[in-house]
This record gives C-alpha cells, sequence and structure tokens, in this order.
C-alpha cells in the first residue's frame, strides 16, 4: 500500500529566514499525526509571502509530488504582504467557499477577529489545498470543524483514501459511499 502524501506549507517571511520559529506547520502535522490512520508521508516547506513562490510550491507539491491534501498555515490576514488565497485560486481549476466559511464560524466562537481571516479551500486537479489560519490554536479549530469532510471530498476527485480515528475526528462519507476504495 502506497502512504498518502500530504503537502504541508508554512508561509512566512519570518519563519523562511530563520528569525522566527515555525509553529504552524508542526501543529499541522502533530493533528493529522493524531486523527489519521493508515500509512501517510508529510511532505513539508517553509517559504516566504511571495505569490509567485506559493504558486509554485502548491503546483510542485501537487503535479510532481502528488499530494492528495495540501494544506498551509499563515499568509490568510488582510496584511499587504498576506496572498496565500490570492495564491490557491490561482493554481485551483474549483474553488471551495465552504470551507473558509465554516472555518471562520468555529473560530468566531473564540475570537472575533476570525472575520478577518480569508482562509480557502479549492482543487487543483486530484488535490485538495486548504489554507489554514497560523496560531496553532487555531490550526486544531479550524481542522476539527473541516476535517469530517475531507476524506470524503478526496475522494470525489479521485486522490488518496484517508480513514481517520472516529475516536479522534470522525469523517464522514455518505452510505453509498463507504465501499468505495476500501
Amino acid at each position: 500500500m502506497r502512504s498518502t502524501r500530504i503537502g504541508f506549507v508554512t508561509i512566512s517571511d519570518r519563519a523562511s529566514r530563520g528569525e522566527y520559529e515555525d509553529i504552524g506547520g508542526p501543529a499541522m502535522q502533530a493533528w493529522f499525526t493524531r486523527v489519521l490512520i493508515g500509512p501517510w508521508v508529510a511532505m513539508a516547506r517553509v517559504i516566504p509571502d511571495e505569490q509567485p513562490l506559493i504558486e509554485e510550491t502548491l503546483i510542485e507539491l501537487s503535479d510532481i509530488a502528488g499530494c492528495s491534501l495540501i494544506v498551509t498555515t499563515g499568509g490568510t490576514g488582510p496584511a499587504l504582504r498576506d496572498v496565500t488565497p490570492e495564491a490557491t485560486e490561482a493554481v485551483c481549476e474549483k474553488m471551495l467557499p465552504g470551507f473558509g466559511e465554516l472555518m471562520r464560524t468555529a473560530s468566531l466562537k473564540f475570537v472575533p477577529t476570525a472575520i478577518l481571516s480569508r482562509q480557502t479551500a479549492g482543487v487543483r486537479g486530484k488535490t485538495l489545498i486548504l489554507n489554514l489560519p497560523g496560531k496553532p490554536s487555531a490550526i486544531d479549530d479550524c481542522l476539527n470543524a473541516v476535517f469530517p469532510a475531507i476524506p470524503y471530498c478526496i475522494d470525489l476527485i479521485e486522490g488518496a483514501y484517508l480513514q481517520s480515528n472516529p475516536d479522534r475526528c470522525k469523517s464522514f462519507r455518505p452510505a453509498h459511499a463507504q465501499k468505495i476504495n476500501v
């Protein structure tokens, strides 16, 4: 059985220069380590807030590395250098705005500034790309909210079959889809 490849991209000028410790990337990987069952491989990158480089990295992880899922952290706010959603939209064939809507709704339970977040998600080929916030606790909150739909979304785009530990985060597949790829 081939391991599912998951891309983890931290987008931060300071972290990419080594001036700031990357805490978002490890937080994303830790969440997936707790939740996923079955073999998977992390393909991690730390890059600056440069739209062409973000686009290039997302394309490389999707088209060359063959990641079925790419999660990013950072660059989703309203600051001038925050361009992660624009880069994601530029490389995706289909946008899935429901992911961003649900992440903002979940985050609003904790902080009123969640309305400033521009997280989004989209599909590039057989890859789901998901933009997450930068704070580890917000990463957990957002993944807990949206992950139940992620495995079935990846099924629909013919990506790798993801399974989660239902005691950690239960994923949802319609009854007719339960036997697909098992």
